[in-house]
């Protein structure tokens, strides 16, 4: 599932992500997820799937551009992030555990710059990461299969 807000900029790249992917084969229990900027509006998907990737854009003090793969239990387990999600992403998280059904989670995260323009174009620099972000997808999936 990608999330982010595409009106700004490299905020953006989980959805890029996964429009990306939607070009590839990819195996047949797999589904691809435009997830947005999210909120509770995805919470069924918490009850629906056992096993969940979430790509995201994150702020941190890493490199920009640098992505890491974390396995988040809990709402305070996901980095800090831009867009308005990263509360709504955090209160379903906490939903999700109080309905007691919480997926495999992992986030593959993609530290970005914090000052993003309105605008719909994920900047080169993050978007040259764009493979590199689907092998690591691709590796957990490897990995959860």
């Amino acid at each position: 599932m990608g999330l982010g807000n595409v009106l700004l900029n490299d905020e953006g790249i989980g959805v890029q992500v996964v429009r990306e992917m939607g070009k590839m084969k990819l195996p047949d229990n797999v589904d691809l997820l435009d997830g947005g900027t999210g909120g509770f509006v995805l919470l069924s998907l918490f009850q629906e799937y056992g096993k969940l990737i979430i790509i995201d854009a994150t702020l941190g003090d890493d490199e920009i551009g640098s992505i890491k793969v974390l396995r988040p239990k809990y709402a305070s387990d996901f980095p800090k992030s831009l867009s308005t999600h990263e509360l709504g992403m955090k209160d379903m998280i906490e939903s999700a555990i109080l309905l007691e059904k919480v997926p495999d989670l992992f986030l593959v995260a993609v530290n970005i710059d914090p000052q993003q323009d309105m605008d719909m174009k994920v900047s080169h620099k993050i978007m040259e990461k764009v493979p590199l972000i689907i092998k690591e997808v691709l590796g957990v999936l490897d990995s959860i299969s």
